[in-house]
């Protein structure tokens, strides 16, 4: 049987790739060093987990409303309210099955056949593929290292046409660490609005920033833009809940009510164990979230320091998120490798190094190191990245 178009174009996640090639070596014995996943490598916090228990216990196993418990809207919304006095109302809430739940729903309610969406490169690797997968059309604006990976508002302008939708700021970044500035937002704002785009605000690292930069989101700098927000968050990265998929899209009522129907047909409801699990994440202080920003600080402080040792290695220092993503490319163009691709795959086969191309971020020179692993496993991924430099230089 023949697929459907749909699907037949899609690319497969580059992340998901090597993560499970360095899976599959390890179960062969192999002495794998992963930085490839994008997840952070501590358990979830005991408190959440006895949530979760007391949940089952309790029997609260039973569907839910698709667009989520009004217990967790409320706790969305009050969390809104405290960081940064932003007002919802639960209807403008809804709950999701993981963060790229809420942004696939998003493109499918808001895009019709060639609608287009200006998507910043270096991108996340699923945000073209779900506006093909919604038959909208994604726009690429390349970023330059030089301006640390942000779109100035210049191109953003340039981007746009009569089709253009909606525009996504991720901010902190994935793949790139980087975050947008309260002036950079504004600006980029102002060009939304003036083209009646709704800005697509990725936030899902908000909780993951360093030193002493803040997170700002575009909803929070004027109610116009409140309006032409949605903004996409979830407990998976702030709170090491990755397998429990809990994620939320928070804008407006009519968009959240589209989402909401489209989820009952689709997932009926996010799962009603995680959704008290993300109650209690949210209900709770933040000292284990904050310890494990501390431990990703080191660890960034740490990793950042040591690639710099690397010969013909270019990095651009991130804010947040927990990805470095370096420039390779004079390295891979003085080896016998014709592509960045060619040498991570050679780096994993000789030295059992996971890292992942920049190719599926849309940026060819680029890899992306993931160090949300332990200091020791960075070291050793240093080592073993500067001998395989050295080894074909």
């Amino acid at each position: 049987m023949e697929l459907a178009d749909r699907v037949q174009s899609l690319t497969p996640s580059s992340t998901l790739a090597i993560t499970s090639k360095a899976k599959a070596l390890k179960a062969e014995g192999h002495d794998v060093v992963g930085l490839g996943a994008g997840e952070p490598d501590f358990n979830t916090p005991s408190y959440i987990l006895d949530a979760a228990k007391q949940a089952m216990d309790e029997g609260k196993t039973n569907y839910t409303p698709a667009g989520g418990l009004p217990e967790l809207k409320q706790v969305i919304s009050d969390k809104f309210k405290r960081d940064q006095n932003l007002s919802y109302d639960l209807d403008q809430v809804i709950v999701t099955t993981g963060a790229k739940h809420a942004l696939y729903a998003l493109f499918q309610v808001i895009l019709n056949r060639g609608d287009e969406v200006v998507v910043p490169s270096p991108y996340w690797v699923s945000y073209p593929e779900q506006i093909k997968l919604a038959e909208g059309q994604p726009v690429f604006v390349a970023t330059k290292e030089s301006n640390q990976f942000k779109m100035t508002p210049e191109q953003l302008e340039e981007a746009v046409t009569d089709y253009t939708k909606a525009v996504i700021i991720n901010s902190p970044s994935n793949p790139t660490g980087v975050l947008y500035s309260e002036d950079e937002l504004k600006a980029l704002g102002e060009v939304a609005l003036k083209h009646n785009l709704l800005v697509v605000s990725d936030e899902i690292y908000e909780k993951l920033i360093y030193g002493a930069k803040e997170h700002v989101s575009m909803a929070q700098l004027s109610d116009q833009l409140k309006d032409h927000t949605v903004v996409i968050n979830g407990v998976s990265k702030s709170h090491a809940m990755t397998g429990w998929r809990i994620g939320y899209a928070a804008g407006n009522k009519q968009i959240i009510q589209a989402m909401s129907n489209l989820a009952s047909h689709a997932t009926s409801n996010p799962t009603s164990i995680a959704q008290y699990a993300a109650i209690a994440a949210y209900t709770h202080d933040e000292k284990e979230v904050i310890k494990m920003n501390q431990a990703f600080e080191e660890r960034l402080e740490t990793l950042y320091n040591w690639l710099l040792d690397i010969p013909k290695l270019t990095c651009v220092k991130p804010d947040g998120a927990f990805y470095l993503f370096p420039n390779v490319r004079q390295i891979v163009d003085d080896s016998p490798f014709d592509s960045v691709d060619e040498w991570v795959k050679q780096l994993l086969e000789e030295e059992k190094l996971a890292i992942v191309p920049g190719s599926g971020f849309g940026a060819e020179d680029n890899v992306r190191l993931s160090y949300a692993t332990s200091l020791d496993d960075l070291e050793e991924a240093t080592k073993r990245l500067k001998r395989f430099v050295e080894k074909y230089s």
